[in-house]
């Protein structure tokens, strides 16, 4: 069995305490590796050696930085196989799925912003023949980088690519559930050469070794994607402390789709984004909303698509669903499928555990399900399931439409299906949400900024915002005369 280690100043090592947690293959429901069960000593070793690596990697030259961080994008992308085959295991998500987006895309992030910070510059301003200004974008520090386990190796690059490639150093937790990529790429590190100390994971459970990294007084700055109640407990401790704090929560997503849309595309489309990683993206369009003359035809076609989605061995590449990450999790969305009947919901297809044949008869499998009949402002409606679940419900008119839109506390992501160009743009001006997918859903520019609004947290990620989080400005004024 594969016991995983801490990665901390260049070193692959044991926890300080010696004990680790079982990690489970959500696909077989079996234990196939053990991860560190580190503490408050493991991050304070972390902490010190990003401290001791920061004055150094921090005035490092751009380009020197830039050719590291490139050498690992190259080390993803050689790896590609083993690595997607690791998160799948690790996931349970198809392997399919893992080599088109979640490698590709860990490796993209390395690539864009190695080759970003070179062309990342700061502003000017001249005051006539008085004076000058111009601004210093400066590291932080050491930066407290703490990942999901839904997109493990995708989101936990999407962080520390962006804070390395700035000049600081990081102190990494991914998440204990699923731990295996980001210990594959602290053996990359460290063949691509990266300097000691730059880069540390620390692997663990939340309330141990994330709590730690929040609250310790040398980590100024903390980017975290998870859960709102997770994100708010982390704002509680380091707001006091004055940190700056990225915060990428929940999402209750609308799908939009009215009359006048593309069918065929959107029904394509909307199949991909209800169900992707077994609905375990903050993205996935969760509720549907479709105009009532279309309803019916939807619903019939909608149901009879999903009804042919194959659930299973991850491996196998015609499993359209993997198994969802762990039993906990698996106990949850089954549980608001019985609240969906309970609040007079009725279920189209799916609404139960799957159980596959052979080796994988004890996995975490879970039908994809459609629930109609429930109200907009139901507990269903409101809460996020983060799993194949998905409500659908008939909309008359555009105001109506924006007022379930827009009703739970919510405000990640939105989908919307038009081909009139000024409803599109009207629509999208007045969603509350942080980004519109219009005609399309997932498609990324990771030149753009990522995150939400209301519950669905604080700042903004991707493009040159990441770059703006990671670094401090400095103005200095020079007097000409």
């Amino acid at each position: 069995m594969q016991t995983i280690k801490n990665y901390i100043n260049g070193e692959l090592i044991e926890p300080i305490g010696k004990t680790y947690i079982d990690n489970y293959n959500p696909s077989i429901g079996k234990v196939y590796s053990l991860i560190p069960d580190s503490d408050e000593r493991d991050v304070e070793l972390a902490t010190q050696a990003a401290l001791q690596a920061f004055p150094k990697w921090s005035i490092t030259p751009k380009g020197e930085r830039s050719a590291i961080l490139l050498k690992i994008a190259d080390l993803i992308t050689k790896n590609l196989e083993r690595l997607a085959v690791a998160e799948s295991v690790d996931n349970g998500k198809p392997v399919s799925l893992a080599k088109l987006i979640d490698i590709p895309r860990a490796a993209s992030n390395f690539h864009f912003y190695a080759t970003g910070i070179l062309h990342y510059a700061a502003e000017s301003y001249a005051m006539e023949d008085t004076a000058i200004n111009y601004t210093l974008r400066n590291p932080v520090g050491v930066a407290g980088c703490i990942s999901p386990w839904n997109l493990p190796l995708y989101l936990f690059t999407w962080k520390i690519a962006p804070a390395l490639a700035s000049g600081n150093c990081v102190v990494a937790k991914p998440s204990e559930i699923t731990p295996m990529t980001a210990y594959l790429l602290s053996e990359l590190c460290i063949e691509a050469g990266l300097p000691k100390g730059v880069l540390n994971i620390v692997h663990g459970y939340g309330h141990k070794v994330g709590a730690a990294i929040s609250a310790h007084p040398k980590i100024p700055l903390i980017s975290f994607t998870g859960g709102t109640k997770t994100g708010a407990e982390i704002a509680r401790v380091a707001a006091p402390m004055f940190k700056k704090l990225s915060l990428e929560l929940g999402g209750k997503n609308p799908n939009i789709i009215f009359a006048d849309c593309d069918y065929e595309n959107m029904m394509k489309t909307t199949l991909h984004s209800s169900f992707s990683n077994q609905g375990q993206i903050c993205l996935c369009g969760s509720r549907i909303f479709v105009e009532k003359s279309i309803y019916e035809k939807f619903k019939t076609d909608f149901v009879d698509r999903v009804n042919k989605m194959k659930v299973g061995n991850p491996a196998d590449p015609d499993s359209r669903l993997g198994a969802v990450v762990s039993k906990p999790h698996m106990e949850k969305v089954l549980s608001y499928i019985e609240l969906a009947k309970q609040e007079g919901g009725t279920i189209l297809c799916g609404g139960n555990q799957v159980k596959v044949e052979g080796e994988f008869a004890d996995g975490y499998y879970i039908a994809p399900t459609v629930i109609e009949g429930l109200t907009y402002n139901c507990r269903t409606n409101m809460e996020e399931i983060f799993g194949p679940v998905v409500t659908i419900m008939p909309f008359e008119t555009e105001e109506e439409v924006m007022m379930y839109a827009n009703s739970t506390q919510y405000g990640l992501a939105s989908i919307l299906w038009t081909e009139n160009l000024t409803r599109a743009h009207r629509i999208a001006n007045n969603l509350h949400t942080g980004i519109v997918w219009i005609n399309c859903w997932l498609l990324r520019d990771l030149r753009t900024p990522f995150g939400g609004v209301k519950n669905s947290g604080v700042g903004r990620e991707g493009g040159f915002e990441a770059f703006d989080f990671f670094t401090e400005p400095k103005n200095v004024c020079i007097k000409l005369k």
